[in-house]
This record gives structure tokens, C-alpha cells and sequence, in this order.
């Protein structure tokens, strides 16, 4: 015949009310517990118990394991629910284990058929377990102790696992935090960055200008390279792993300070390099990333591994800036019947569109690659020009860097302003000047490579297609292209505002066929 006894807070039945707290049964005989005494008088279970604790034998189910070949039982370790989290399912009285889980009891013990069970409720910060053990053979105070023992130190786990769990998860809230900031700035959107910040980072944006710095490590080691970069920043810097390129973390700062702390971090790894941009507005995020993974580029091949972008002769800086600004303008025109946010989404994904490939760009702003070709379609459509066409890119990522970087305004009506077209404002001296210069650079090369160059852009940048054109390989034109690009000083094969300036400087000399603008 079986019976039950259940105890822990509340009463034992049969005693008259009075209350037991949890005293373990005693046979009068050594239990089969392994080990029972070792040095020093403590018991050698005890020593392997606490070797559990240990940073590299931190798990439940060995611990569970454990348990079970120490008190030669069978064990199972359940969850508020019932459900099994380490060991084998046990048949339990359900009722018994939900209220040592909810806690109503703390312990409880049950034999028959048998069996002899023990039910501990093991809490966490999150809610509570049920150990349970069952064996053959009776609890004596050894076993008891042994499985008392072992369910604080279930205990102490599972709060370690949570705890860093929820530091694993707050890092990363706080990781998504830092990019979605990133992404506003990319689009412009400073009121909302600042907003979005001002609660973990207050200041952080406050000022109005900032620099940004593109750090190159192998991806296997980002996570400490980012982590490093903001103990060395004292978080006074916005620290982003690149959504685009695995090895990449983006740092934006306001303070001078941070080009140091960064350059310190590259210094102490071997493999780590670092490019900076000039400082620019928060507005021009987008334009100091570009300008950071420009001199990235050239911090590889520089001995300290860093490089800040060198402010060069852009044509734009040649030309008249109210009649560029008016020419842009009226380039831009058909998207200004465009709801306010609407405009600035399609210009924001368009520029970042124009510089990076769809994919990357997709990542930067935190959309889907079909959201970034969708919005370039329409601005391709209500601008009447096709992106295949390079030179159609150059002059349409003109008109949109002229919008950003040059003050609002336009010449009055009616002047010569006003009606100035490209092809004018590519036909002035300094432009023309500057074009011949940059081009010329290729004449000492036998093998033709300005031929070659004109051929790739004037072929959408595709070397299979120029290839044909001029009746060579492809890996021929790729490796033509690619020796010009220290000559002129500028990536090339990567696209961008690099190739988007040399395909204005062969439009500026004639080289290239001037593409037709609806809004001209």
C-alpha cells in the first residue's frame, strides 16, 4: 500500500497541524551516494557538486546528470509549465508539482509501488523550476543533502544564464538602438536621431557637426573591435557595427578627441585600419560615410593604418554656385510636387543608392534591397533618365550633392542663372582645365587605358559589354580600369562619386556623349 508525504510550508498530514520543515528521512544506514566523506571531513559529492560552478562546467543538464548518478535515481528538472528542461520525464502527481512550483510548498515527497520522489521547487528570476528525483531505494540524510545541495546550485545557474541572457539581450537592444540613430542620419532625419539618442547618450548629437570613421577588422573579431571602441570613447561616440560589410564599425563623433582614441585602438592591433572624414553636418552623414570608406581605402596601404579624406578639386567647386544651385534645382523639379517626407526618403535612398548597391544600401537604411530598387524607379520615372547609363548617374548625383552641400537658393528669374544647362556649366574654363589635367594623367600608358576607360563608362561600367566593344577579354579591360585608378586617385570598380567625377571630366572634354535631361 502506498502513501504520500508532502511537506515543506505547510503541514505534514497526520501530525495535528504541526509543521516540518523539510527534515530528510533517516534509515540508520550509509547511502549509496558516492563519496560520501572526503578530506578534511567533507563530503567528497560536495567537491564534485561545487566543481559545477566552475566557469567551464556551467550547465543544468550536466548538473542534472550528475544528480542522477550520484543518488542513483532517475531525474527530472521541469519548468513552471511541466515542461522537461534536463533529464528524463518522470510520472509525477501534477497537482503535488504545481504547487511547488507556484510555491505554495517548497518541497515535497512522495512513495510507493516502489518508488521513493522527491520534489524541490528550484527558483529563478524569471519563475520557478521543479526538481524532481525518484529512486528505488529510500531517502537517508546523505541523499537528501545531496539533492537539497544540488538544486541551490541549479539555482545559482540558471540566475547566471538569465543575467547573461538579459546582458546579451539589452547589448543587442542596444546594438539596434545605435544603428536605427545611424539610419536617420543617413536620411537626413537629425530632429529624430537627436530625439532617439537623447535618452541613453543625452549630448550626443547636440553639437552640429561630427566626423565619421570607417574601422576595417576581420569580421571574426568585430564585436571586440567594436566593444574596445566604445570603452575608448567613453560612449562618447555613436559606435555601429556596419549593417553592410561584415569587418566594418562606423563610429560618428562630435568630438575632436575621438580621432586619437580610434587611432590608439588601430595602433594596438595589428590588422585593424581606420578612415576618416572632414567634418561635416549632421545633415551630411551620408557624405562623411562615403568620404570615411574613401580613405579607408587608402589607410590599407599607409604605414600608421589610418587616413583621413583629403579635400581634392571637385568640379562642382569649379562651377558658378548659383547657377549650379539653380541648374540642380530645376534637374530636381518633377520630385518637389512630392509630399515633404515622401521627397526625402526617395532623395536619401536615391543618393545612398547612387553610391552603394542596392544590397548595402538596403542595410544602411535598415529596408528591404526591393524597397531601395522601388524608390530608385520612381525617381528614375518623374525624372525621365535611366540609372543603367553611368554618365545619367554622374549627373544626377551632381544635382542631388549640389542640393545638400550648397546653400539653398536660386538665381531671379529670367537670369543667366537661371538658364544655364550642363553642358554650359561643364564648358567653363576651370572645369575644362581640371577635366584635361585629371585625363591626361593616362596618356603615358602604351597600352591605351584612356580608350579602355571611356569605353567601360560609356558601357554602363560593364566589362563583358565594353570587352566586345573593343575587341579585347574582359578580365583585360577590368585590369585596365583597375591601373588607372592610382593614376587618377580615385576607386573606380567600387562606382560612387570617385567614377561619377571621371565620367563628368570626359563629358567636360568631349569625350563622352552629354546624356538628355528632361528637366533641361
Amino acid at each position: 500500500m502506498s502513501h504520500a508525504h508532502v511537506w515543506g510550508n505547510v503541514a505534514r498530514p497526520g501530525r495535528g497541524g504541526e509543521e516540518d520543515e523539510g527534515k530528510a528521512e533517516v534509515t540508520g544506514r550509509k547511502d549509496a551516494a558516492r563519496g560520501t566523506t572526503g578530506t578534511g571531513g567533507r563530503p567528497g559529492w560536495a567537491r564534485e557538486l561545487l566543481e559545477h560552478l566552475r566557469p567551464a562546467g556551467r550547465d543544468v543538464r550536466r548538473v542534472v546528470d550528475w544528480l542522477a548518478g550520484a543518488v542513483h535515481a532517475e531525474v527530472a528538472l521541469r519548468d513552471g509549465d511541466g515542461g522537461l528542461l534536463a533529464g528524463i520525464p518522470l510520472p509525477l502527481d501534477e497537482s503535488v508539482a504545481a504547487d511547488v512550483a507556484s510555491g505554495r510548498i517548497a518541497s515535497a515527497a512522495w512513495d510507493g509501488d516502489g518508488r521513493h520522489q522527491r520534489l524541490v521547487r528550484v527558483g529563478h528570476p524569471s519563475g520557478a523550476c521543479v526538481l524532481a528525483v525518484s529512486r528505488g531505494a529510500p531517502f537517508d540524510r546523505d541523499a537528501s543533502d545531496v539533492v537539497t545541495h544540488t538544486a541551490q546550485v541549479i539555482e545559482v545557474l540558471l540566475t547566471v544564464h538569465e543575467t547573461r541572457a538579459a546582458g546579451v539581450r539589452l547589448g543587442r537592444a542596444t546594438a539596434d538602438l545605435r544603428l536605427a540613430i545611424l539610419q536617420l542620419l543617413m536620411v537626413e532625419d537629425t530632429v529624430s536621431a537627436r530625439r532617439v539618442a537623447s535618452g541613453l547618450w543625452p549630448g550626443l548629437l547636440d553639437a552640429e557637426t561630427a566626423c565619421v570613421y570607417v574601422m576595417e577588422s576581420d569580421p571574426a573579431v568585430r564585436d571586440r573591435l567594436a566593444a574596445e571602441c566604445i570603452e575608448r570613447t567613453r560612449e562618447e561616440a555613436l559606435v555601429v557595427r556596419c549593417p553592410a560589410v561584415d569587418g566594418h564599425v562606423i563610429v560618428l563623433s562630435p568630438r575632436e578627441a575621438t580621432a586619437d582614441d580610434l587611432r590608439s585602438v588601430a595602433e594596438s592591433h595589428p590588422d585593424i585600419f581606420v578612415g576618416g572624414s572632414v567634418w561635416q553636418s549632421l545633415a551630411r552623414t551620408a557624405t562623411a560615410y562615403g568620404q570615411a570608406v574613401s580613405a579607408l581605402a587608402v589607410a590599407r596601404f599607409r604605414p600608421d593604418k589610418t587616413a583621413v579624406y583629403a579635400e581634392r578639386t571637385h568640379p562642382e567647386r569649379l562651377m558658378d554656385p548659383a547657377a549650379l544651385r539653380t541648374w540642380a534645382a530645376r534637374v530636381l523639379r518633377p520630385l518637389d510636387a512630392l509630399p515633404h517626407h515622401t521627397r526625402a526618403e526617395l532623395i536619401a535612398t536615391t543618393r545612398l543608392g547612387l553610391e552603394f548597391t542596392a544590397v548595402s544600401t538596403a542595410k544602411i537604411l535598415g529596408v528591404s534591397r526591393n524597397t531601395v530598387r522601388a524608390r530608385m524607379d520612381r525617381v528614375e520615372s518623374m525624372l525621365g533618365v535611366d540609372f543603367d547609363d553611368v554618365t545619367v548617374r554622374a549627373v544626377v548625383h551632381l544635382a542631388l550633392h549640389t542640393q545638400i552641400n550648397l546653400l539653398d537658393g536660386q538665381g531671379p528669374a529670367g537670369s543667366r542663372a537661371g538658364s544655364r544647362r550642363l553642358a554650359e556649366l561643364l564648358s567653363s574654363p576651370a572645369v575644362a582645365g581640371w577635366a584635361r589635367e585629371l585625363l591626361d594623367r593616362l596618356h603615358p600608358d602604351p597600352r591605351n587605358v584612356r580608350r579602355t576607360l571611356r569605353t567601360w563608362i560609356a558601357e554602363g561600367a560593364n566589362a563583358e559589354r565594353a570587352a566586345q566593344t573593343l575587341g579585347v577579354h574582359a578580365q583585360t579591360v577590368r585590369e585596365h580600369v583597375r591601373s588607372a585608378e592610382p593614376v587618377l586617385e580615385r576607386q573606380l570598380l567600387a562606382g560612387g562619386t570617385d567614377l561619377y567625377e571621371v565620367a563628368l571630366a570626359h563629358l567636360a572634354v568631349g569625350d563622352l556623349d552629354r546624356p538628355p535631361l528632361a528637366g533641361e
